[in-house]
């Protein structure tokens, strides 16, 4: 699976509070999610973001609460994938299990600036800033993960790789 986008980039210890606002919690609706995305830290965030853009951020990206919105408001705006120096590892789980790729790569901030075209090979890792011509790897996702990243996310992978008993077919 390979995607390419625009980079956003974010700093170190963005938590999920100012990724998705507690004010936008009362509609949990993924359009409503999408478009407070990132709201307490960048206005309008989501209005900037083309789909198929990149996420990039510094140390323990998501940490904070565990809500799994901040993820899905990640996804619904258009990221296809968050690139990070560390991730906060309740964070890092919920973007697996909702399908959304993240990636660590150490040193990603000096990789990147905001608006380089960036592209990367999620099963692989490899990742190429097309705006300096230079090659990357991150650390790679082990093949369960991206298993269930390539279904969709958690629900998705259980339903192609649950069947029912026997006796109940």
């Amino acid at each position: 699976m390979i995607t390419s986008g625009k980079a956003h980039i974010f700093g170190d210890h963005v938590d999920t509070d100012v990724i998705i606002p507690a004010y936008a919690l009362s509609d949990p609706g993924t359009e409503a999610l999408a478009k407070n995305c990132m709201a307490g830290i960048a206005p309008g965030f989501s209005e900037r973001v083309s789909k198929g853009d990149i996420l990039v951020a510094g140390l323990n990206f998501g940490c904070g609460s565990s809500r799994e919105h901040a993820p899905i408001a990640i996804k619904a705006c258009g990221i296809s994938c968050i690139i990070a120096k560390s991730f906060a590892r309740i964070f890092f789980r919920n973007c697996i299990n909702i399908g959304l790729p993240a990636l660590e790569i150490p040193g990603i901030d000096a990789i990147a600036q905001d608006g380089d075209i960036l592209k990367i090979d999620i099963s692989t890792g490899l990742l190429v800033n097309t705006s300096t011509g230079k090659e990357y790897k991150a650390t790679a996702l082990p093949p369960f993960m991206l298993n269930i990243i390539n279904a969709g996310g958690l629900v998705a992978y259980s339903k192609q790789n649950t069947s029912a008993p026997k006796n109940m077919q």
